[in-house]
Protein backbone atom coordinates (compact mmCIF):
# COMPACT_ATOMS: atom_id res chain seq x y z
CA UNK A 1 0.00 0.00 0.00
CA UNK A 2 1.43 3.36 -1.09
CA UNK A 3 2.14 6.06 1.45
CA UNK A 4 0.32 9.32 1.26
CA UNK A 5 2.43 12.42 0.77
CA UNK A 6 2.81 14.61 3.77
CA UNK A 7 0.60 17.67 3.88
CA UNK A 8 2.32 21.00 3.35
CA UNK A 9 1.62 23.68 5.90
CA UNK A 10 -1.27 25.96 4.85
CA UNK A 11 -0.25 29.55 4.02
CA UNK A 12 -1.59 32.33 6.10
CA UNK A 13 -4.53 34.12 4.54
CA UNK A 14 -3.25 37.55 5.57
CA UNK A 15 0.09 37.22 3.78
CA UNK A 16 -0.23 39.15 0.43
CA UNK A 17 3.11 37.85 -0.82
CA UNK A 18 1.90 34.25 -0.91
CA UNK A 19 -0.21 33.36 -4.00
CA UNK A 20 -3.57 31.81 -3.50
CA UNK A 21 -3.50 28.20 -4.63
CA UNK A 22 -5.79 27.50 -7.53
CA UNK A 23 -8.56 25.15 -6.67
CA UNK A 24 -11.73 23.85 -8.12
CA UNK A 25 -13.74 26.59 -6.35
CA UNK A 26 -11.95 29.50 -8.11
CA UNK A 27 -14.17 30.69 -11.02
CA UNK A 28 -12.76 30.78 -14.52
CA UNK A 29 -12.66 34.17 -16.24
CA UNK A 30 -12.37 34.95 -19.92
CA UNK A 31 -9.82 37.45 -21.10
CA UNK A 32 -12.56 40.01 -21.84
CA UNK A 33 -14.11 39.57 -18.40
CA UNK A 34 -10.76 40.04 -16.71
CA UNK A 35 -9.94 43.09 -18.86
CA UNK A 36 -13.32 44.69 -18.09
CA UNK A 37 -12.89 43.98 -14.37
CA UNK A 38 -9.47 45.66 -14.41
CA UNK A 39 -10.95 48.60 -16.32
CA UNK A 40 -13.70 49.11 -13.73
CA UNK A 41 -11.18 48.80 -10.88
CA UNK A 42 -8.82 51.39 -12.36
CA UNK A 43 -11.62 53.83 -13.20
CA UNK A 44 -13.15 53.50 -9.72
CA UNK A 45 -9.77 53.97 -8.01
CA UNK A 46 -8.67 56.95 -10.15
CA UNK A 47 -11.74 59.06 -10.88
CA UNK A 48 -10.27 62.41 -11.93
CA UNK A 49 -6.55 63.16 -11.82
CA UNK A 50 -4.25 66.02 -12.78
CA UNK A 51 -1.06 64.93 -14.44
CA UNK A 52 1.92 67.08 -15.32
CA UNK A 53 4.21 65.96 -18.09
CA UNK A 54 5.77 66.67 -21.46
CA UNK A 55 3.86 65.86 -24.67
CA UNK A 56 5.61 63.34 -26.89
CA UNK A 57 4.66 61.25 -29.94
CA UNK A 58 2.10 63.86 -31.03
CA UNK A 59 1.14 63.50 -34.71
CA UNK A 60 -1.96 65.67 -34.91
CA UNK A 61 -5.62 64.59 -35.02
CA UNK A 62 -6.38 61.09 -36.29
CA UNK A 63 -8.65 60.60 -39.32
CA UNK A 64 -11.49 60.00 -36.86
CA UNK A 65 -10.84 63.36 -35.19
CA UNK A 66 -9.46 61.85 -31.97
CA UNK A 67 -5.96 62.74 -30.74
CA UNK A 68 -3.45 60.23 -29.42
CA UNK A 69 -0.07 61.02 -27.78
CA UNK A 70 1.90 60.37 -24.59
CA UNK A 71 2.84 62.29 -21.45
CA UNK A 72 6.31 61.63 -20.04
CA UNK A 73 8.67 62.75 -17.35
CA UNK A 74 12.17 61.56 -16.45
CA UNK A 75 11.17 58.04 -15.37
CA UNK A 76 7.78 57.08 -16.90
CA UNK A 77 5.43 57.51 -19.81
CA UNK A 78 1.61 57.60 -19.87
CA UNK A 79 -0.55 57.14 -22.97
CA UNK A 80 -3.11 59.88 -23.48
CA UNK A 81 -6.19 60.32 -25.67
CA UNK A 82 -8.42 63.33 -26.35
CA UNK A 83 -11.77 62.61 -27.94
CA UNK A 84 -12.84 64.63 -30.97
CA UNK A 85 -15.47 66.85 -29.33
CA UNK A 86 -13.19 67.57 -26.36
CA UNK A 87 -10.32 68.46 -28.70
CA UNK A 88 -12.49 71.00 -30.52
CA UNK A 89 -13.30 72.74 -27.23
CA UNK A 90 -9.72 72.88 -25.92
CA UNK A 91 -8.29 76.35 -25.54
CA UNK A 92 -4.70 75.09 -25.58
CA UNK A 93 -3.97 72.58 -28.33
CA UNK A 94 -1.33 69.90 -27.72
CA UNK A 95 2.08 70.39 -29.31
CA UNK A 96 5.17 68.20 -29.43
CA UNK A 97 7.51 68.96 -26.49
CA UNK A 98 5.05 71.23 -24.63
CA UNK A 99 4.89 70.73 -20.86
CA UNK A 100 1.24 70.69 -19.78
CA UNK A 101 -1.05 69.87 -16.91
CA UNK A 102 -3.73 67.45 -18.10
CA UNK A 103 -6.97 66.81 -16.23
CA UNK A 104 -8.94 63.66 -16.91
CA UNK A 105 -9.61 60.12 -15.77
CA UNK A 106 -7.50 56.99 -15.94
CA UNK A 107 -8.89 54.10 -17.99
CA UNK A 108 -7.58 50.96 -19.65
CA UNK A 109 -7.51 49.83 -23.24
CA UNK A 110 -8.24 46.07 -23.26
CA UNK A 111 -7.21 45.65 -26.88
CA UNK A 112 -3.58 46.43 -25.96
CA UNK A 113 -3.47 45.54 -22.24
CA UNK A 114 -2.46 49.10 -21.39
CA UNK A 115 -3.78 52.00 -19.36
CA UNK A 116 -4.23 55.58 -20.51
CA UNK A 117 -5.58 58.96 -19.44
CA UNK A 118 -8.66 60.35 -21.15
CA UNK A 119 -7.95 64.09 -21.11
CA UNK A 120 -10.79 66.55 -20.56
CA UNK A 121 -8.83 69.82 -20.10
CA UNK A 122 -5.30 70.82 -21.02
CA UNK A 123 -3.32 73.82 -19.85
CA UNK A 124 0.35 74.83 -20.05
CA UNK A 125 2.49 74.00 -17.04
CA UNK A 126 3.37 77.51 -15.85
CA UNK A 127 3.65 80.95 -17.41
CA UNK A 128 6.94 80.11 -19.10
CA UNK A 129 5.37 77.38 -21.17
CA UNK A 130 2.42 79.62 -22.00
CA UNK A 131 4.74 82.40 -23.15
CA UNK A 132 6.71 79.91 -25.25
CA UNK A 133 3.45 78.75 -26.84
CA UNK A 134 2.43 82.34 -27.60
CA UNK A 135 5.85 83.14 -29.01
CA UNK A 136 5.75 80.12 -31.33
CA UNK A 137 2.23 81.03 -32.49
CA UNK A 138 3.22 84.67 -33.05
CA UNK A 139 6.20 83.68 -35.21
CA UNK A 140 4.11 81.24 -37.24
CA UNK A 141 1.35 83.77 -37.94
CA UNK A 142 3.89 86.49 -38.71
CA UNK A 143 5.52 84.18 -41.24
CA UNK A 144 2.15 83.96 -42.99
CA UNK A 145 2.13 87.75 -43.38
CA UNK A 146 -0.85 88.42 -41.10
CA UNK A 147 1.05 91.12 -39.18
CA UNK A 148 2.42 93.01 -42.23
CA UNK A 149 1.94 96.77 -42.24
CA UNK A 150 0.70 96.66 -45.85
CA UNK A 151 -2.44 94.89 -44.65
CA UNK A 152 -3.41 97.67 -42.23
CA UNK A 153 -6.48 99.71 -43.24
CA UNK A 154 -6.90 103.39 -42.31
CA UNK A 155 -9.69 104.29 -39.89
CA UNK A 156 -12.54 106.49 -41.17
CA UNK A 157 -12.30 110.09 -40.02
CA UNK A 158 -15.87 110.26 -38.74
CA UNK A 159 -17.66 106.88 -38.68
CA UNK A 160 -21.45 106.86 -38.64
CA UNK A 161 -21.73 103.52 -36.80
CA UNK A 162 -19.23 102.05 -34.32
CA UNK A 163 -19.32 98.29 -33.63
CA UNK A 164 -18.08 97.11 -30.23
CA UNK A 165 -17.22 93.49 -29.39
CA UNK A 166 -17.05 93.14 -25.60
CA UNK A 167 -18.96 92.00 -22.55
CA UNK A 168 -22.22 93.94 -22.11
CA UNK A 169 -22.02 93.85 -18.30
CA UNK A 170 -18.47 95.11 -17.68
CA UNK A 171 -17.12 98.59 -17.17
CA UNK A 172 -15.44 98.56 -20.58
CA UNK A 173 -18.60 99.21 -22.60
CA UNK A 174 -19.63 102.04 -20.23
CA UNK A 175 -16.23 103.70 -20.60
CA UNK A 176 -16.44 103.46 -24.39
CA UNK A 177 -19.99 104.87 -24.50
CA UNK A 178 -19.14 107.74 -22.15
CA UNK A 179 -16.02 108.62 -24.11
CA UNK A 180 -17.89 108.57 -27.44
CA UNK A 181 -20.65 110.72 -25.94
CA UNK A 182 -18.11 113.26 -24.67
CA UNK A 183 -16.13 113.49 -27.90
CA UNK A 184 -18.63 112.98 -30.73
CA UNK A 185 -21.90 111.05 -30.22
CA UNK A 186 -22.18 108.20 -32.71
CA UNK A 187 -24.48 105.22 -33.11
CA UNK A 188 -22.99 102.18 -31.31
CA UNK A 189 -23.78 98.52 -31.97
CA UNK A 190 -22.65 96.11 -29.21
CA UNK A 191 -22.09 92.41 -29.94
CA UNK A 192 -22.13 90.75 -26.50
CA UNK A 193 -19.43 88.10 -25.98
CA UNK A 194 -17.61 86.42 -23.12
CA UNK A 195 -14.18 87.98 -22.73
CA UNK A 196 -12.81 85.14 -20.60
CA UNK A 197 -13.17 81.36 -20.53
CA UNK A 198 -13.22 78.47 -22.93
CA UNK A 199 -15.83 79.95 -25.31
CA UNK A 200 -14.26 83.43 -25.42
CA UNK A 201 -12.24 82.90 -28.61
CA UNK A 202 -15.08 81.33 -30.59
CA UNK A 203 -17.55 84.07 -29.57
CA UNK A 204 -15.15 86.93 -30.40
CA UNK A 205 -14.32 85.42 -33.81
CA UNK A 206 -18.04 84.90 -34.51
CA UNK A 207 -18.76 88.51 -33.55
CA UNK A 208 -16.11 89.89 -35.93
CA UNK A 209 -17.39 87.68 -38.76
CA UNK A 210 -20.98 88.62 -37.94
CA UNK A 211 -20.32 92.36 -38.18
CA UNK A 212 -18.55 91.82 -41.53
CA UNK A 213 -21.49 89.75 -42.80
CA UNK A 214 -23.97 92.63 -42.34
CA UNK A 215 -24.97 93.97 -45.79
CA UNK A 216 -24.57 97.69 -46.45
CA UNK A 217 -27.92 99.45 -46.37
CA UNK A 218 -29.62 96.55 -44.54
CA UNK A 219 -32.05 96.76 -41.63
CA UNK A 220 -29.10 96.57 -39.21
CA UNK A 221 -26.51 99.23 -40.16
CA UNK A 222 -23.05 97.93 -41.01
CA UNK A 223 -20.37 99.46 -38.70
CA UNK A 224 -17.69 101.68 -40.21
CA UNK A 225 -15.15 100.68 -37.55
CA UNK A 226 -14.91 97.83 -35.00
CA UNK A 227 -13.56 97.94 -31.44
CA UNK A 228 -12.59 94.66 -29.74
CA UNK A 229 -12.18 95.58 -26.07
CA UNK A 230 -11.58 93.97 -22.69
CA UNK A 231 -10.36 95.14 -19.30
CA UNK A 232 -7.08 94.17 -17.71
CA UNK A 233 -6.23 90.72 -16.39
CA UNK A 234 -3.62 88.02 -16.12
CA UNK A 235 -2.05 86.23 -19.05
CA UNK A 236 -4.47 83.33 -18.61
CA UNK A 237 -7.46 85.71 -18.51
CA UNK A 238 -6.41 87.33 -21.78
CA UNK A 239 -5.52 84.04 -23.47
CA UNK A 240 -8.74 83.95 -25.50
CA UNK A 241 -7.50 86.91 -27.56
CA UNK A 242 -4.31 84.99 -28.37
CA UNK A 243 -6.20 82.14 -30.05
CA UNK A 244 -5.54 81.56 -33.73
CA UNK A 245 -9.25 81.68 -34.62
CA UNK A 246 -9.51 85.25 -33.25
CA UNK A 247 -6.33 86.39 -35.02
CA UNK A 248 -7.49 85.00 -38.37
CA UNK A 249 -10.97 86.52 -37.99
CA UNK A 250 -9.42 89.94 -37.28
CA UNK A 251 -7.09 89.58 -40.27
CA UNK A 252 -10.00 88.69 -42.57
CA UNK A 253 -12.14 91.63 -41.40
CA UNK A 254 -13.01 94.05 -44.19
CA UNK A 255 -14.05 96.65 -41.57
CA UNK A 256 -11.15 98.54 -39.93
CA UNK A 257 -10.56 97.02 -36.50
CA UNK A 258 -9.17 98.59 -33.30
CA UNK A 259 -7.92 96.30 -30.51
CA UNK A 260 -8.16 97.49 -26.91
CA UNK A 261 -7.30 94.45 -24.79
CA UNK A 262 -6.19 94.98 -21.19
CA UNK A 263 -3.99 97.79 -19.99
CA UNK A 264 -1.23 99.55 -21.86
CA UNK A 265 1.35 96.96 -20.79
CA UNK A 266 -0.79 93.97 -21.86
CA UNK A 267 -0.07 92.60 -25.34
CA UNK A 268 -2.07 89.95 -27.18
CA UNK A 269 -1.81 88.50 -30.68
CA UNK A 270 -4.89 90.40 -31.86
CA UNK A 271 -2.93 93.63 -31.24
CA UNK A 272 -0.45 92.64 -33.97
CA UNK A 273 -3.10 91.93 -36.61
CA UNK A 274 -5.48 94.79 -35.79
CA UNK A 275 -5.43 97.91 -37.95
CA UNK A 276 -4.80 100.00 -34.83
CA UNK A 277 -3.88 99.09 -31.24
CA UNK A 278 -5.24 101.27 -28.46
CA UNK A 279 -3.66 101.16 -24.99
CA UNK A 280 -7.06 101.06 -23.24
CA UNK A 281 -10.74 100.77 -24.25
CA UNK A 282 -11.11 104.51 -23.55
CA UNK A 283 -8.18 105.19 -25.84
CA UNK A 284 -9.86 103.10 -28.55
CA UNK A 285 -12.95 105.33 -28.38
CA UNK A 286 -10.69 108.39 -28.66
CA UNK A 287 -8.95 106.91 -31.72
CA UNK A 288 -12.25 106.22 -33.50
CA UNK A 289 -13.93 109.65 -33.33
CA UNK A 290 -12.60 113.20 -33.13
CA UNK A 291 -13.66 115.81 -30.54
CA UNK A 292 -16.79 117.55 -31.77
CA UNK A 293 -16.01 120.87 -30.03
CA UNK A 294 -12.53 120.91 -31.53
CA UNK A 295 -14.00 120.20 -34.99
CA UNK A 296 -16.49 123.05 -34.57
CA UNK A 297 -13.76 125.43 -33.42
CA UNK A 298 -11.42 124.31 -36.20
CA UNK A 299 -14.21 124.72 -38.76
CA UNK A 300 -14.95 128.25 -37.50
CA UNK A 301 -11.26 129.12 -37.67
CA UNK A 302 -11.07 127.85 -41.23
CA UNK A 303 -14.21 129.83 -42.12
CA UNK A 304 -12.68 133.03 -40.71
CA UNK A 305 -9.43 132.40 -42.57
CA UNK A 306 -11.37 131.72 -45.80
CA UNK A 307 -13.39 134.93 -45.46
CA UNK A 308 -10.20 136.98 -44.84
CA UNK A 309 -8.49 135.35 -47.83
CA UNK A 310 -11.48 136.15 -50.05
CA UNK A 311 -11.41 139.83 -48.95
CA UNK A 312 -7.68 140.11 -49.56
CA UNK A 313 -8.04 138.48 -52.99
CA UNK A 314 -10.84 140.89 -53.99
CA UNK A 315 -8.78 143.92 -52.88
CA UNK A 316 -5.77 142.71 -54.85
CA UNK A 317 -7.92 142.13 -57.94
CA UNK A 318 -9.39 145.60 -57.65
CA UNK A 319 -5.93 147.20 -57.41
CA UNK A 320 -4.65 145.21 -60.39
CA UNK A 321 -7.71 146.18 -62.47
CA UNK A 322 -7.20 149.88 -61.69
CA UNK A 323 -3.53 149.62 -62.73
CA UNK A 324 -4.50 147.96 -66.02
CA UNK A 325 -7.10 150.61 -66.72
CA UNK A 326 -4.47 153.33 -66.43
CA UNK A 327 -2.11 151.53 -68.80
CA UNK A 328 -4.60 150.54 -71.51
CA UNK A 329 -5.64 153.16 -74.20
CA UNK A 330 -9.22 154.15 -74.96
CA UNK A 331 -11.53 151.67 -76.65
CA UNK A 332 -12.06 153.76 -79.84
CA UNK A 333 -8.30 153.93 -80.47
CA UNK A 334 -7.95 150.22 -80.08
CA UNK A 335 -10.53 149.68 -82.86
CA UNK A 336 -9.02 151.99 -85.50
CA UNK A 337 -6.27 149.69 -86.79
CA UNK A 338 -8.49 146.58 -86.94
CA UNK A 339 -11.17 148.59 -88.84
CA UNK A 340 -8.59 149.71 -91.42
CA UNK A 341 -7.39 146.14 -91.91
CA UNK A 342 -11.00 145.01 -92.38
CA UNK A 343 -11.61 147.67 -95.11
CA UNK A 344 -8.52 146.62 -97.08
CA UNK A 345 -9.49 142.94 -96.82
CA UNK A 346 -12.98 143.79 -98.13
CA UNK A 347 -11.57 145.51 -101.23
CA UNK A 348 -9.27 142.56 -101.99
CA UNK A 349 -12.17 140.17 -101.57
CA UNK A 350 -14.40 142.03 -104.05
CA UNK A 351 -11.61 142.07 -106.71
CA UNK A 352 -10.97 138.37 -106.26
CA UNK A 353 -14.68 137.63 -106.58
CA UNK A 354 -14.91 139.52 -109.91
CA UNK A 355 -11.90 137.71 -111.38
CA UNK A 356 -13.23 134.35 -110.25
CA UNK A 357 -16.64 135.05 -111.75
CA UNK A 358 -15.13 136.00 -115.13
CA UNK A 359 -13.09 132.78 -115.23
CA UNK A 360 -16.14 130.68 -114.43
CA UNK A 361 -18.16 132.33 -117.23
CA UNK A 362 -15.41 131.64 -119.80
CA UNK A 363 -15.21 127.97 -118.76
CA UNK A 364 -18.97 127.69 -118.97
CA UNK A 365 -19.06 128.96 -122.56
CA UNK A 366 -16.45 126.42 -123.62
CA UNK A 367 -18.38 123.59 -122.02
CA UNK A 368 -21.62 124.76 -123.70
CA UNK A 369 -19.98 124.58 -127.15
CA UNK A 370 -18.80 121.02 -126.48
CA UNK A 371 -22.22 120.00 -125.22
CA UNK A 372 -23.89 121.42 -128.34
CA UNK A 373 -21.85 119.06 -130.52
CA UNK A 374 -22.62 116.14 -128.25
CA UNK A 375 -26.26 116.78 -127.46
CA UNK A 376 -28.35 113.92 -126.04
CA UNK A 377 -30.63 113.86 -129.11
CA UNK A 378 -27.71 113.26 -131.50
CA UNK A 379 -26.13 110.63 -129.29
CA UNK A 380 -29.52 108.92 -128.95
CA UNK A 381 -30.07 108.82 -132.72
CA UNK A 382 -26.63 107.28 -133.36
CA UNK A 383 -27.19 104.72 -130.64
CA UNK A 384 -30.62 103.85 -132.11
CA UNK A 385 -29.07 103.12 -135.51
CA UNK A 386 -26.44 100.85 -134.01
CA UNK A 387 -29.12 99.06 -132.01
CA UNK A 388 -31.22 98.35 -135.12
CA UNK A 389 -28.22 96.83 -136.95
CA UNK A 390 -27.40 94.61 -133.99
CA UNK A 391 -31.04 93.52 -133.74
CA UNK A 392 -31.12 92.39 -137.37
CA UNK A 393 -27.87 90.46 -137.02
CA UNK A 394 -29.14 88.84 -133.89
CA UNK A 395 -32.36 87.66 -135.54
CA UNK A 396 -30.49 86.09 -138.46
CA UNK A 397 -28.09 84.27 -136.14
CA UNK A 398 -30.87 82.99 -133.93
CA UNK A 399 -32.88 81.70 -136.91
CA UNK A 400 -29.85 79.77 -138.26
CA UNK A 401 -29.09 78.25 -134.85
CA UNK A 402 -32.75 77.34 -134.32
CA UNK A 403 -32.92 75.47 -137.67
CA UNK A 404 -29.70 73.58 -136.86
CA UNK A 405 -30.95 72.65 -133.40
CA UNK A 406 -34.27 71.41 -134.83
CA UNK A 407 -32.47 69.08 -137.29
CA UNK A 408 -30.22 67.76 -134.50
CA UNK A 409 -33.25 67.13 -132.26
CA UNK A 410 -35.06 65.18 -134.99
CA UNK A 411 -31.99 62.94 -135.54
CA UNK A 412 -31.66 62.33 -131.80
CA UNK A 413 -35.38 61.45 -131.58
CA UNK A 414 -35.01 58.87 -134.35
CA UNK A 415 -32.01 57.29 -132.63
CA UNK A 416 -33.90 57.21 -129.35
CA UNK A 417 -36.94 55.47 -130.95
CA UNK A 418 -34.69 52.85 -132.58
CA UNK A 419 -32.91 52.18 -129.26
CA UNK A 420 -36.27 51.88 -127.45
CA UNK A 421 -37.47 49.23 -129.97
CA UNK A 422 -34.28 47.23 -129.58
CA UNK A 423 -34.49 47.42 -125.77
CA UNK A 424 -38.15 46.30 -125.76
CA UNK A 425 -37.38 43.32 -128.06
CA UNK A 426 -34.40 42.30 -125.90
CA UNK A 427 -36.46 42.59 -122.69
CA UNK A 428 -39.31 40.43 -124.14
CA UNK A 429 -36.78 37.85 -125.31
CA UNK A 430 -35.04 37.66 -121.92
CA UNK A 431 -38.42 37.48 -120.15
CA UNK A 432 -39.52 34.56 -122.36
CA UNK A 433 -36.26 32.71 -121.71
CA UNK A 434 -36.60 33.18 -117.91
CA UNK A 435 -40.24 32.01 -118.02
CA UNK A 436 -39.32 28.86 -119.95
CA UNK A 437 -36.47 28.10 -117.56
CA UNK A 438 -38.79 28.60 -114.59
CA UNK A 439 -41.34 26.20 -116.06
CA UNK A 440 -38.62 23.56 -116.65
CA UNK A 441 -37.39 23.91 -113.07
CA UNK A 442 -40.93 23.62 -111.72
CA UNK A 443 -41.52 20.48 -113.82
CA UNK A 444 -38.27 19.01 -112.48
CA UNK A 445 -39.33 19.84 -108.95
CA UNK A 446 -42.65 18.09 -109.40
CA UNK A 447 -40.92 15.06 -110.96
CA UNK A 448 -38.41 14.73 -108.10
CA UNK A 449 -40.89 15.59 -105.26
CA UNK A 450 -42.50 12.98 -103.03
CA UNK A 451 -45.99 14.09 -104.11
CA UNK A 452 -45.49 12.12 -107.39
CA UNK A 453 -44.59 9.06 -105.33
CA UNK A 454 -47.75 9.47 -103.27
CA UNK A 455 -49.77 9.76 -106.50
CA UNK A 456 -48.51 6.29 -107.52
CA UNK A 457 -50.10 4.69 -104.44
CA UNK A 458 -47.53 5.20 -101.70
CA UNK A 459 -48.19 6.81 -98.31
CA UNK A 460 -46.20 8.61 -95.58
CA UNK A 461 -46.62 7.53 -91.93
CA UNK A 462 -45.77 9.99 -89.10
CA UNK A 463 -46.19 9.81 -85.33
CA UNK A 464 -48.02 12.38 -83.17
CA UNK A 465 -45.03 14.74 -83.22
CA UNK A 466 -44.82 14.70 -87.00
CA UNK A 467 -41.65 12.56 -87.11
CA UNK A 468 -41.39 10.22 -90.11
CA UNK A 469 -41.65 6.45 -89.33
CA UNK A 470 -39.48 4.42 -91.69
CA UNK A 471 -39.74 0.90 -90.15
CA UNK A 472 -42.48 -1.22 -88.55
CA UNK A 473 -40.31 -1.65 -85.47
CA UNK A 474 -40.59 2.10 -84.83
CA UNK A 475 -44.37 1.75 -84.30
CA UNK A 476 -45.56 0.92 -80.77
CA UNK A 477 -48.83 -0.92 -80.19
CA UNK A 478 -51.71 1.51 -79.74
CA UNK A 479 -49.65 4.47 -81.04
CA UNK A 480 -51.57 7.16 -82.86
CA UNK A 481 -50.41 7.67 -86.42
CA UNK A 482 -50.86 10.22 -89.20
CA UNK A 483 -51.02 8.69 -92.70
CA UNK A 484 -50.56 11.08 -95.60
CA UNK A 485 -51.92 10.11 -99.07
CA UNK A 486 -51.70 12.11 -102.24
CA UNK A 487 -55.07 13.72 -101.57
CA UNK A 488 -54.93 14.27 -97.78
CA UNK A 489 -54.20 13.00 -94.25
CA UNK A 490 -55.91 10.15 -92.31
CA UNK A 491 -55.57 9.54 -88.52
CA UNK A 492 -54.93 5.91 -87.54
CA UNK A 493 -53.97 3.79 -84.52
CA UNK A 494 -51.64 0.77 -84.51
CA UNK A 495 -53.16 -2.50 -83.27
CA UNK A 496 -51.80 -4.46 -80.31
CA UNK A 497 -50.00 -7.19 -82.28
CA UNK A 498 -46.29 -7.30 -82.66
CA UNK A 499 -45.01 -6.09 -85.97
CA UNK A 500 -44.62 -8.88 -88.55
CA UNK A 501 -41.16 -9.48 -89.95
CA UNK A 502 -40.35 -7.64 -93.11
CA UNK A 503 -40.36 -9.81 -96.29
CA UNK A 504 -37.08 -10.75 -97.83
CA UNK A 505 -35.94 -8.22 -100.37
CA UNK A 506 -36.54 -9.24 -103.94
CA UNK A 507 -34.20 -8.61 -106.78
CA UNK A 508 -34.74 -5.16 -108.12
CA UNK A 509 -35.20 -5.18 -111.88
CA UNK A 510 -32.72 -3.23 -113.85
CA UNK A 511 -33.76 0.17 -114.87
CA UNK A 512 -34.13 0.61 -118.53
CA UNK A 513 -36.19 2.28 -121.16
CA UNK A 514 -39.44 0.64 -122.37
CA UNK A 515 -42.47 1.77 -124.15
CA UNK A 516 -44.26 2.64 -120.89
CA UNK A 517 -41.63 5.11 -119.90
CA UNK A 518 -39.56 2.70 -117.61
CA UNK A 519 -39.66 1.98 -113.90
CA UNK A 520 -38.51 4.96 -111.89
CA UNK A 521 -38.17 2.93 -108.65
CA UNK A 522 -39.08 3.99 -105.11
CA UNK A 523 -37.72 7.08 -103.45
CA UNK A 524 -38.04 5.34 -100.06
Amino acid sequence: MAKRPAKSPAPEADDPALPIAAGPNVPELSVSELANALKRTVEDRFGHVRVRGEITNYRGPHSSGHVYFSLKDQNARLDAVIWKMTFLRLRVKPQEGLEVVATGKISTFPGKSSYQIVIETLEPAGAGALMALLDERRKRLAAEGLFDAERKKPLPFLPLVVGVVTSPTGAVIRDILHRLLDRFPRRVLVWPVRVQGDTCAAEVAAAIDGFNALPPGGPIPRPDVLIVARGGGSLEDLFGFNEEIVVRAAAASAIPLVSAIGHETDTTLIDFVADLRAPTPTGAAEKCVPVRAELVEHTATLARRLAGAERRLLDANRRQLASLQRVLPAGAQLLLAPAQRADRAGERLRGNLRRALDGRRLALSRVSHVLARHSPQAELARASERLKGLHARLRQGLAARLALSRREAEGAQRRLDHAEQRLRSAFIRILDERQARLERLDQLRKTLGYEQVLARGFALVRDETGALLRQAADVAPGQRLDVQFSDGHVAAQADGDAPSPAPAPTARPKRGKDKGGGDQGSLF
